[in-house]
């Protein structure tokens, strides 16, 4: 077995100070004139003049203190506020915030300066405790922001039970700016407004954020100062710049650290090295120095080791200012003419775009690896492509249909990536997509023998030092009196979170996966993802990969449901994280923090319910045992939804993602349509049925995701064996033909070819996924009428993701010549420390996010047009994340892609199929059945092998007029030495008993003959 990688802490070496070092250590700023007051009546003899409120908490003056009544129940602390606008905010000037507070009962609060306007940046932001008396606090802080529209709020929302909130003596006053150092700020996130983004940490323990600050517990004993730290690496240096490094910071009791700035690697040379005795109160500290060498691979840490005593240390306002301003970013797009940069299938769509000043139609060429033109044709001018802004031609050539590899094609002067033409172009991907998922498992040692050396970890979260966590988990904030074994599952993302809501759609796409083999002729009963087909420490125990990986998160889902005799019993808690953010790089079993589980929710219930359902008849054939302990979880948990039909989720801080959902009707719908099509039981037909979205159009023009699941209902009740009434069984299944319908007109509208609108408002956080998404759709139109037109658009519609796009990117890990490869992530963090691996090949990104949801792709890329929103860089995560329900979405297409081999459609159906079930035994053990299989070819089948597969638990135990045997649901009969020959016209009959541990038993829909479906 490979051996673990452990991940190597860097050392720190303080090595020669370079020249031109300055020392200034400030206790204290001179004021460069009198303060201003911006808050004119912080007594309020004046009443609530100049004060607001939200609507749910109104103010009034009582006993000379500003008072409000803040109601319970409420989500998140900005839900109620109260404040006083009109506050100037001055690039670099001091503050001082002062106030008395108290409420009725204990709650803690939140006090922000910010802007008044989105997106809402706060240039001071603290958590205040307050109890039943008056407390003073104080701040003081440096404004990073100008702006006229500040606002001075308190947020007052999140608490269970209403409380009174009162303050009086309100001060905000500032001075004169105090000129900056010249030049760029170096550093990002420096004042921890980002929780710990671009912060490492090694050698401490409940490292997180603080009222502010970045906070780490230093342990005793450790030899050196850079045994143990924190810092940020990735910073730029140039040769003979001069940079100040400036910052607050305190230790409790005393000690001293060591302030560096250095390259992040070896042979760490030092640039600036300063010993600094720190005392319980903060202080603010300068230094100046000069670079000695260029890099972008500086470092500033903060080494914190070589003290006999542990202590606390916290820092904030981290500052190094200096050297250049970057030029505007350019993103290299290569060249001009965009492909899929993975490749064609030979019988399959194959269109290009070109990016070019030219209005009129240009002539191209289509080049064989070895230079020669095996086609050519001329382009089809399409204008300004909206989500692009470029002026673009599409080429189309589809006719060509020779394999190999190496092509290119060249067009106005331009010659793209290369690319292949395979019926196996896509079979590498099905295998990768899903290898993901178990890189990214939780709770348990990755294997380097399987998925590569550099991938091999320990098991992470399974309550070994430091991790404090899966397997005996608080409540956050004591919001329960139990503590669960929540050990498993997927790493959520780019972090170490585990979340039921993203967690439910992945894991059901990844059933969804194999569950098509059973109905899509295309699928070969499903082969592909048969036994030992991927790279899972289970291969080989007789049950599909896929199964078993879908499993893994499964076992973890059920794991989060509330105990029996406790409030809120059959509930699912909706998350569980770490208590603060962790930086990147960490590992999972280097983390130090608390884990937390965040209140149940009614979504995160429903998510269980559904997938667990699923779970009962896909995992019939394979342990009963197992699916029974599914349906028992996914009946309690729709129980209890319905008895808690309106619990939201309740996101209460932390180191974790929100997930909030204010419409859980769509996670009622997928419940009940997956426990009816594994029970077939009325009160679950009564309630999809009843559901608006069973009528309604559940298929946006942006695709469906987490937050929108009738979806999965829908395509599930169309394509999985049903007892639903014929007409309405007819009219699910045209509502994806229609849906798929509306996706291929977007695509023929869109220059770049994807089933996605072109408005900024259509490329958000993790769209790529929504893309594929509709990309199922458009296949399983295929897969339900056999249409090319699907095919063609599912096939074409992939184009995007692989590199025919205004970037030239092709989004997904090791796929393609210029593949995303920086993906954010605390374990595949090589672009932030060398040692640790790129993510690996068949990780999907996010994609261009027209939001740009954090600072980094909003420095970098403000004003963009929506497909030029994105950049392969670690700190981007709401462009470039991982995330398990986007590999889901890749690994249900890509598994699609494989089966279509060179793109020929499937043969006409030469072929009629009758089943018949005669009904159950006495006692519903069992059933009687019959096929009959008519030749209805022109031609003498000679030998026949016919295959179908039941909905779940149902076992052949003897056949007649056939010698069959059954493989999971799947039963493959052939013939006898007496019915081997079938004439045209003539049938052929076989029967079998069944036996059956009970539930829905609809007759199959796919029955094949010798590998063709029959009509």
């Amino acid at each position: 077995m490979t051996p673990h990688r452990r991940r190597r802490a860097a050392r720190l070496i303080a090595a020669s100070a370079a020249a031109g070092l300055g020392l200034t250590l400030l206790t204290a700023q001179p004021a460069a004139a009198e303060p201003v007051q911006h808050i004119p009546n912080g007594s309020f003899t004046s009443g609530t003049t100049g004060w607001w409120s939200t609507e749910n908490a109104p103010i009034s003056v009582v006993g000379g203190r500003l008072c409000a009544e803040v109601p319970a129940g409420t989500t998140n602390a900005w839900d109620v506020s109260l404040g006083h606008n009109d506050v100037p905010l001055i690039n670099g000037a001091a503050y001082a915030l002062s106030f008395s507070a108290s409420a009725s009962a204990a709650v803690t609060v939140r006090a922000n300066v910010q802007l008044n306007e989105a997106p809402y940046t706060t240039a001071l932001s603290r958590a205040v405790a307050l109890t039943t008396e008056a407390q003073t606090f104080e701040y003081t802080f440096t404004s990073g922001l100008d702006s006229a529209n500040g606002t001075l709020t308190f947020q007052l929302g999140g608490s269970a039970e209403a409380y009174t909130f009162c303050l009086d003596d309100v001060s905000l006053t500032s001075d004169g700016a105090t000129p900056p150092p010249a030049g760029p700020e170096q550093v990002e996130n420096g004042d921890f407004s980002d929780g710990t983004a671009g912060w490492y940490s090694y050698g401490t323990t409940d490292t997180g954020i603080d009222d502010g600050r970045l906070c780490t517990a230093v342990p005793a004993g450790l030899a050196n100062p850079w045994d143990a730290g924190i810092g940020q690496n990735g910073v730029t240096l140039v040769a003979g710049s001069s940079y100040t490094l400036s910052f607050d910071a305190s230790a409790s009791p005393g000690a001293s650290v060591r302030a560096a700035v250095q390259l992040g690697a070896e042979p760490y040379t030092s640039f600036l090295s300063r010993d600094v005795a720190l005392t319980p109160t903060a202080q603010h500290l300068e230094f100046t120095f000069t670079a000695t060498a260029d890099t972008t691979a500086g470092q500033v840490a903060f080494q914190v080791g070589g003290s006999a005593e542990a202590y606390r240390f916290c820092v904030d306002n981290v500052s190094l200012i200096g050297g250049e301003e970057e030029p505007p970013y350019t993103p290299d797009t290569g060249p001009r003419v965009r492909v899929n940069q993975v490749g064609y299938l030979p019988a399959g769509p194959k269109n290009a775009t070109v990016v070019t000043a030219a209005t009129e139609a240009f002539g191209w060429q289509l080049k064989n690896a070895g230079g020669d033109v095996v086609a050519d044709g001329t382009s089809t001018p399409r204008g300004v492509d909206a989500a692009s802004g470029q002026n673009v031609h599409t080429i189309d050539f589809t006719g060509f249909r020779t394999a190999g590899t190496g092509y290119t094609l060249v067009a106005d002067g331009q010659t793209s990536h290369p690319f292949d033409i395979s019926g196996t172009v896509y079979k590498q991907l099905r295998s990768d997509a899903l290898q993901f998922f178990y890189i990214q498992r939780s709770g348990i040692e990755i294997d380097g023998d399987l998925v590569g050396e550099e991938y091999a970890r320990p098991a992470g979260h399974l309550g070994v030092a430091p991790n404090r966590g899966d397997t005996d988990v608080p409540c956050r904030a004591s919001a329960c009196d139990y503590r669960l074994d929540v050990r498993g599952g997927w790493y959520d993302a780019g972090d170490h979170g585990k979340y039921v809501v993203n967690g439910g759609i992945a894991v059901h796409q990844l059933m969804s996966t194999f569950e098509r083999t059973k109905t899509a002729v295309t699928a070969a009963h499903g082969a592909a993802l048969a036994d030992s087909t991927l790279r899972v420490p289970e291969r080989g125990n007789n049950v599909p990969d896929i199964l078993d990986e879908a499993r893994w998160e499964l076992e973890f889902l059920m794991r989060m449901q509330v105990p029996a005799g406790k409030p809120l019993a059959g509930m699912v808690h909706h998350k569980m994280h770490d208590a603060n953010w962790t930086g990147i790089p960490m590992q999972p079993e280097d983390d130090p923090e608390l884990r937390e589980l965040h209140p149940p929710s009614t979504a995160a219930t429903l998510n269980l319910a559904a997938t667990a359902a699923q779970c009962a008849r896909l995992f019939a054939p394979y342990d009963a045992a197992f699916a029974d302990k599914c349906l028992t979880a996914a009946r309690t948990a729709y129980t209890a939804a319905k008895a808690n039909p309106g619990k939201l989720a309740q996101d209460l801080g932390g180191g974790g993602g929100g997930y909030g959902d204010a419409d859980v009707s769509d996670e009622f719908y997928w419940a009940a349509a997956e426990l009816y099509l594994s029970t077939a039981e009325q009160p679950y037909l009564t309630d999809l049925t009843a559901s608006p979205h069973h009528t309604g159009d559940v298929f946006a023009a942006t695709g469906f995701g987490w937050g929108s699941t009738a979806a999965l209902g829908r395509l599930d009740l169309a394509t999985v064996p049903n007892l639903l009434p014929a007409a309405d069984r007819q009219r699910v299944r045209q509502s994806v033909v229609t849906a798929a319908d509306r996706y291929l007109a977007t695509l023929k509208a869109q220059a770049y070819g994807l089933p996605l609108p072109g408005d900024a408002g259509s490329y958000f956080w993790g769209g790529n996924s929504n893309i594929l998404n509709n990309v199922v759709v458009l296949a399983t139109a295929f897969d339900l009428t056999g249409k090319a037109g699907y095919r063609d658009g599912a096939v074409q519609g992939v184009d995007y993701i692989f590199g025919r796009n205004a970037l030239n990117q092709s989004y997904v890990t090791g796929w393609g010549e210029h593949a995303s490869q920086n993906q954010h992530s605390r374990i595949f963090a090589h672009q932030a420390d060398p040692s640790t691996p790129h993510p690996p090949a068949g990780s999907l990104a996010g994609g261009a996010n027209a939001g740009l949801d954090d600072p980094y792709a909003k420095d970098l890329l403000e004003g963009c047009k929506p497909q030029f929103c994105y950049v392969d860089h670690i700190e981007s995560y709401a462009t470039n994340e991982v995330a398990i329900n986007w590999n889901s979405a890749l690994a249900w297409v890509a598994s699609f892609l494989a089966d279509q081999g060179t793109g020929q459609l499937p043969a006409g159906s030469s072929c009629k199929a009758e089943y018949t079930n005669y009904g159950p035994w006495q006692g519903n053990g069992g059933f009687t059945a019959q096929l009959a299989i008519t030749n209805t070819g022109t031609a003498v089948v000679d030998g026949w092998t016919a295959r179908f597969a039941f909905l779940g638990g149902q076992k052949v135990r003897e056949a007649w007029s056939a010698e069959a045997t059954q493989a999971g649901a799947t039963v493959t009969a052939r013939n006898t030495t007496t019915n081997r020959r079938i004439q045209p016209g003539q049938t052929v009959y076989f029967g079998f008993n069944a036996t059956t541990p009970g539930g829905p038993n609809p007759a199959p829909e796919l029955i094949t003959l010798n590998g063709s479906a029959c009509g």
